[in-house]
Order: structure tokens, then sequence, then C-alpha cells
């Protein structure tokens, strides 16, 4: 019987590790790209992140008012575009956006500057924020009487 030469061994076609590792990179890479062209960019997503910062700096500059029994202020300042909220917090807007702010003057400590006084019962001095980039708006209003902070874009412009 005739012997038949040792069979070698057959290499299975498919994908190595790292094809496919750039297959799931560029996936990715190109859902990013398109959620953030969907969503008004990056100019958008900064619009969005900076509008709930302050409103969310708002909220916790009245809560420290309600815990502490003692008024508290969240300060504005729209030409150096910084803002102080309670126990020394602070931050900045990005240079991208345009900041408005409208409020009691008696409040600010400053010329230029805008200042929502926080209350122990809750109230506030009110105001409003507003951040714009383009056509794209978000505004931020704080209640005078009960303090409760509203945020959200805004479509009809300032």
């Amino acid at each position: 019987m005739p012997r038949r030469p040792p069979r070698s061994p057959r290499r299975v076609a498919g994908l190595s590790l790292l094809e496919m590792l750039l297959v799931v990179a560029l996936i990715a890479i190109i859902g990013a790209v398109t959620a953030t062209a969907m969503n008004g960019g990056i100019d958008g997503m900064r619009l969005r992140n900076a509008g709930k910062e302050l409103a969310s700096q708002l909220r916790y500059t009245r809560t420290q008012a309600i815990a502490t029994g003692e008024r508290q202020r969240f300060l504005i300042d729209p030409q150096a575009r910084t803002w102080q909220a309670a126990n020394g917090r602070h931050g900045t807007v990005p240079p991208s956006l345009e900041v408005r702010f409208r409020g009691a003057r008696e409040v600010a400590t400053a010329a230029g500057q805008g200042a929502i006084a926080f209350y122990p019962d809750g109230a506030s001095s009110g105001g409003s924020i507003d951040l714009q980039v383009r056509d794209a708006v978000w505004h931020i209003d704080v209640g005078w009487i009960t303090g409760d902070v509203r945020s959200g874009p805004r479509r009809d412009g300032p």
C-alpha cells in the first residue's frame, strides 16, 4: 500500500487580532465624528457642557444657602468668562462662547460682574444667564421667589 505524504497543517482563513482591532477602532472613530456632527459639533458640545455646569453650580449654591442658613452668592463675570459659586468653587466659560447676564445690580460686588444671591429659605435675587455660540443659545433662569434653576437650549435666539 502506497504511503501518503504527511499533510501539512492548513492555514485557516480569517482575521488576525490586529485586523479586528483596527476595524473596531475605525468604527469607533466614524461613530464619534458622526455623533459630533449631528449634535452641533464641538462648539455645541462646549455650549451644552458649560450650560449644564453653570446650572449645576447655581443649584449647589442654593443648596448651600439652605444647608448653612446663610446667604450665598453665585458670581459671574461675562467679560472675563469666569464664575464663582459657594465654598470657593470657581471655573471658566470656554472662550468660544458669548456670555450674557441679567439680574439685580444691587447684589453684584463689582461693575460688570453679575451675581445671584440665594437665601436660607431657598429664594433668590433671581436672574438669567445666556451662553451663545453662533445661532445656538443655552438659557439658564433662576426664579426669584423659589430659587429654582431651569436650564436648557433656546431655539428662538436671545
